[in-house]
C-alpha cells in the first residue's frame, strides 16, 4: 500500500490549509488512520485519528478545535483541515495507517504504513 500526502506549502499565520492523503489499493475503507507531524529537532507528534468508517475521531490537545480530520472512502482519500494556523504548526505532516491495536492510537508505533510527508510552513 502507498500513501501520498499533498497540499502543503507556505502559508501565513491565521489562515487555513487542507492537506490530503491518497491511498492506493482497494482496502482504504478498512483502514483506521491518523495524521502526525514532525518539526525539525522534535519527535513525531500525534495530531488526529479517524476510524475506518469516519464516525470516530480523536485529536491531540494542541490542535483540538483548530484541526479537523475527515475521509472520503469513495475516493481513497483522507484529509486534515487546519485552521488558524500558527508558526509552531510548521512541520512535515504525515499520514499513516494503523496496524497495531495493542498500543494507543496516539503512539506512532501503532502504525505500520507511512506516507512521505508534506511540508507546511507557517510564516508570522
Amino acid at each position: 500500500v502507498q500513501l501520498q500526502a499533498s497540499g502543503g506549502g507556505l502559508v501565513q499565520a491565521g489562515t487555513s490549509r487542507r492537506v490530503s492523503c491518497a491511498v492506493s489499493g482497494q482496502y482504504f475503507s478498512t483502514y483506521d488512520m491518523a495524521w502526525f507531524r514532525q518539526s525539525t529537532g522534535k519527535e513525531r507528534e500525534f495530531l488526529a485519528y479517524i476510524n475506518r468508517f469516519g464516525t470516530n475521531t480523536t485529536y491531540a490537545d494542541s490542535v483540538k478545535g483548530r484541526f479537523t480530520i475527515s475521509r472520503d472512502n469513495a475516493i481513497n482519500t483522507m484529509y486534515l483541515q487546519m485552521n488558524t494556523l500558527k508558526p509552531e504548526d510548521t512541520a512535515v505532516y504525515y499520514c499513516t495507517i494503523r496496524r497495531f491495536y495493542s498500543t494507543p492510537a496516539y503512539q506512532s508505533r501503532s502504525y505500520g504504513y507511512w506516507g512521505q510527508g508534506t511540508q507546511v510552513t507557517v510564516s508570522s
